[in-house]
């Protein structure tokens, strides 16, 4: 008898957790939407919150100017472009081990120009750049470290909400006030030009992985230190 009751049970708990389920999703889709209430606005809001996947955003918006965040010597005869996205492990790695060297070495010495261009594979690793161009070029380079040093305690989080929260204590150990991070979140045409812009480099440059290393034009994968210093001394001419 027993038996029978458990076997008539198990359809209705699996009717009532799906239901759950489903009620969870919407709950933390409304609750992100009450922070950013612009990001569910037109079709970039829409599919930004909805899909992990961010090749389907149709950009309508007219264009915003996305600057290009560099750091050295503008005239320098070596530029390194370093294509990373914020959720990337490998990329948080390579921030850990092979950029402090490199910024010594190559960049604060004015040998080399430094490119960092985002790459966004999913909502997160978009969102983590909105805030770190929040600050502006005076703030970026070092929210990257942050946002690199902290990867695992937001780049995880399965809830929109959280994320956005966790960005946000990055932000104000930063210097942020929350009330400019949220206008930051909310610049809908800002964020569909950061695809767009994305979209134009992944085109012109063959980006299919994270790091990817362009040395005066020619790509490279990832790179330990002295494999790096190696191509850019030869580049050099050193």
């Amino acid at each position: 008898m027993s038996e029978l009751v458990l076997s008539r049970r198990r359809p209705l708990v699996k009717f009532f957790t799906a239901v759950a389920v489903v009620l969870g999703y919407f709950i933390a889709v409304e609750a992100f939407a009450h922070l950013a209430p612009t990001l569910t606005q037109k079709s970039f809001g829409f599919a930004a919150l909805a899909q992990d996947n961010l090749d389907t955003i149709d950009v309508t918006s007219d264009s915003v100017q996305v600057v290009e965040m560099t750091l050295g010597n503008p005239d320098a005869t070596v530029v390194l472009t370093e294509y990373a996205s914020f959720t990337c492990p490998h990329c948080a790695t390579f921030h850990r081990d092979v950029y402090p060297q490199l910024k010594k070495e190559y960049i604060d010495t004015d040998k080399v120009l430094f490119r960092l261009r985002e790459v966004y594979f999913d909502r997160p690793g978009l969102w983590a750049s909105m805030l770190a161009r929040c600050g502006g070029q005076e703030k970026f380079f070092g929210i990257v470290d942050l946002l690199f040093k902290e990867q695992q305690s937001w780049s995880g989080l399965t809830d929109s909400n959280a994320t956005v929260s966790r960005l946000q204590q990055i932000g104000r150990a930063a210097g942020l006030s929350t009330e400019a991070m949220n206008a930051c979140f909310r610049d809908q045409d800002k964020a569909e030009s950061l695809v767009e812009t994305w979209r134009t480099n992944q085109a012109a440059d063959d980006i299919s992985a994270t790091p990817t290393l362009i040395i005066n034009g020619v790509s490279h994968g990832n790179k330990s230190y002295n494999d790096l210093a190696n191509l850019l001394d030869e580049a050099l001419g050193s």
